[in-house]
């Protein structure tokens, strides 16, 4: 299994590809999670990969792995990520 990026090399990355430096590119890099941050709420598109959206979870029935007890586990609101299909497609199409 190969092993996964760290920023670090997604900087490097970004700086070779496009011919900058790596702190422009890390400044992007970073940006561009801020922005994704403050539109999450909104439903935040990135094209061609996917979509970042927020749901509501309701309250439900757990398990306490070490005691086996039943535990209420609280409602709460979660980001998610759909991936887009032509993603999904790239990746999977061999």
């Amino acid at each position: 299994m190969a092993k996964s990026m760290t920023k670090s090399d997604i900087v490097n990355h970004l700086a070779d590809k496009l011919g900058t430096t790596k702190k422009m590119a890390n400044d992007f890099l970073d940006e561009f999670v801020a922005l994704a941050t403050a539109e999450a709420k909104n439903e935040f598109t990135i094209p061609g990969m996917g979509k970042l959206t927020t749901s509501k979870r309701q309250e439900r029935k757990g398990r306490n792995p070490q005691t086996g007890a039943e535990i209420t586990i609280a409602a709460k609101e979660v980001v998610k990520f759909k991936v887009s299909k032509t993603l999904q497609d790239a990746v999977f199409t061999k």
